[in-house]
This record gives structure tokens, sequence and C-alpha cells, in this order.
């Protein structure tokens, strides 16, 4: 290798170096950056009626502290002073869970029951596992100010990146070879269709599957309706096994009070996303999200392990946009650019 080589490969090093020690810093402005990206196609909305873009970022940014505000107003408190008790019912009724499946191997055949692992067995191997996940995403609250000067942090990004979005974009593209930078401005308008299409119907999903599940389980009677419901919409985020979680609530308290409600509530949840996925797929995927991008079930899965093993609990929320983002990203540089262009000459 030629000196200017070796030098370009040493800053290229350190360069790697550098952004994995801020790796948390930089996942909280990708974060802003999907909250302003997302924010941002309401502002371009309301400009294409007319506004100008300092009345729209203003009007978008109100319109966000007020939903924030009536969410954190009405419905944290009452959520806040459910969640412990729904957590006792949960335990409660995996407990339950547990006996009737071990009467219901009994009945078939006693000697399986010495085959099957404990409770204990089952949890020991994932303590350590857990504990890392958890204590990496709180590391990137604690690493910087601490979590309320964090959020505030977070939430000035998303503004300061909602104000100026092109300046943002350029000085990045910039950071780029002149020659390469049309490629970077085309990577980065797909990232923006990518995040798009998914946001759009996430949040979609989220508040459908909330309402729908506090509207089922009161009619059902069941307990914590509103906790049962918020925390469907909120696992829902998480794609996979986020929905199996889900279910793990509602299906596991109403075995409490009788097996033939907790069959109900199960089939009432299949339901649910099956109507989901047809509204989605017949009225918001042609107006609104056309563009969506989707990746495989089994590399979504693994996307979620990946990122939970770099990144905690945050990483592990993040990681459909971060696998989207990542697959946009080497298919244009690595395997266009690079691999498509590979060719073998002949000696």
């Amino acid at each position: 290798m030629k000196f200017s080589q070796w030098v370009g490969f040493v800053i290229l090093a350190f360069c790697i170096y550098l952004l994995w020690k801020i790796r948390e810093l930089l996942l909280l402005l990708f974060t802003a950056a999907i909250i302003a990206n997302f924010l941002n196609h309401g502002v371009q909305l309301l400009q294409r009626m007319g506004m100008k873009r300092g009345y729209a970022v203003l009007s978008s940014i109100l319109l966000l502290l007020a939903i924030l505000s009536a969410f954190f107003w009405l419905i944290i408190p009452p959520f806040a002073e459910q969640l412990p008790e729904l957590f006792k019912l949960v335990a409660l009724g995996i407990d339950q869970l547990i006996i009737s499946t071990k009467d219901f191997i009994s009945r078939l055949d006693p000697k399986l029951i010495d085959a099957l692992p404990t409770n204990q067995e089952i949890i020991e191997p994932l303590q350590p596992l857990l504990k890392k996940i958890a204590g990496q995403g709180l590391l990137v609250f604690y690493a910087t100010l601490g979590i309320p000067l964090t959020l505030l942090l977070l939430f000035a990004l998303t503004f300061m990146l909602l104000a100026n979005p092109s300046a943002y974009r350029q000085g990045f593209i910039r950071l780029f070879p002149s020659f390469y930078r049309p490629k970077i401005n085309h990577i980065l308008k797909e990232c923006d269709r990518s995040l798009q299409g998914v946001l759009t119907s996430i949040l979609f999903q989220m508040v459908m599957i909330s309402l729908l599940s506090f509207i089922g389980l009161s009619i059902l009677s069941m307990p914590l309706t509103l906790a049962q419901a918020m925390l469907a919409g909120i696992l829902t985020f998480i794609p996979n096994i986020g929905p199996v979680l889900s279910l793990i609530p509602p299906v596991t308290i109403a075995l409490l009070e009788n097996s033939w409600k907790s069959v109900t509530v199960f089939i009432l949840y299949i339901i649910f996303y099956i109507v989901i996925q047809m509204i989605e797929n017949k009225l918001l995927t042609p107006l609104v999200i056309k563009n969506r991008k989707s990746i495989l079930p089994a590399l979504t899965l693994l996307s979620q392990v990946f990122f939970a093993s770099f990144f905690g609990v945050l990483g592990f929320f993040l990681a459909l946009p971060l696998a989207l983002v990542s697959q946009v990203w080497l298919k244009e540089v690595l395997v266009k650019d690079i691999l498509d262009r590979w060719k073998v000459h002949n000696s």
C-alpha cells in the first residue's frame, strides 16, 4: 500500500473508533432525526396548503406539545396507577398458566412432568442478558446529562433539525467527497421514504390496537383495561415480538377468571391484528405509505438482537428504523457501488 493509502486507512480506523465511543450520543441524534423526519412531513403538508414554513413548523411543534400534554395529563396518571397492579395480575396469571399446563401434561403422561424445566432453570440463563440490555439502555441517558436533561436535549435536537433540515442535510452530505455527494443525497431520500412508510404504519397500528383493546376488554369486563390497552399499543412498536408480548397480559389475566375468557381474549386479539392489517393494506398503504419498504421477519429479529446487544433497550425499540436505514446504505453503497461493479480480470 502507498503512504497516502495507509494514512487514509488510519484516519478511517480512527473515525470508526471515535464513532464507537460516542455511539450513545449518535443513537440519541438518530432518535431526534427520526422524530424530526416524521414531523417534517406534517410541516410539508401545511406548506402545500399555503402556510409559510416558519408558521408550519411552529404549528407542528405546538400540536405535538398539545398532544404530549394531553397524553401525560389524562392518560399517564391512571396508567401509572394501574401498572403495578397489572404486573401483579400478570405474574399470578402466568403461575396459573404453568399450573394448568402441568395438569394437562400430567394427564397425558405423568413422566413428562419431570422432564419439564423449572421456572428458575428458564429464568437464570436469561438474567445476565436482560441485565446487560437494561443497563446499556439506561446508559444512553445516564452517560450524558441524566434522564430529564437528556430528554430535554432530545427535544431540542428534534426542534433544531425540524426548523432547518436542509442545512443539516447539506452539512452531512459535504462530509463525503464531491463526486459521491449526489449518491449520498439519493441515499438520504431513500431513507426518508422508508422511514415515512414504516413510522406511519407503526403509529397507525399502535393507535388502533390500543383503541380496539380498550373497547374489547371493556366489553368483556376485564380489570385494568386502560393499562392493558396502553401496554399493548406500546409493545406493538416492536415488530414480531411486540404483538406476541401484547397478548400475554390480557390472556393471563383472563385466565385468573376462567379459561373460556382467556381463549376469547386470545381470539379477539388475533381478530384485531387481522382487521388492522386489512385496513392498512386496503386504505392506508395506497393513500399514505406507497413507498413502504419491508424487511424479512428473520432479518428483523436478528436486527433486534444485534442492536439490543449494542444499544440496550433503546436499540431494541429502534431496531426496525435502524435496520431500514442500514438496509438502504448497504444496498446502495456495498451492493450497487462495490459488489455489483466488482469484475474479475483474467490474467
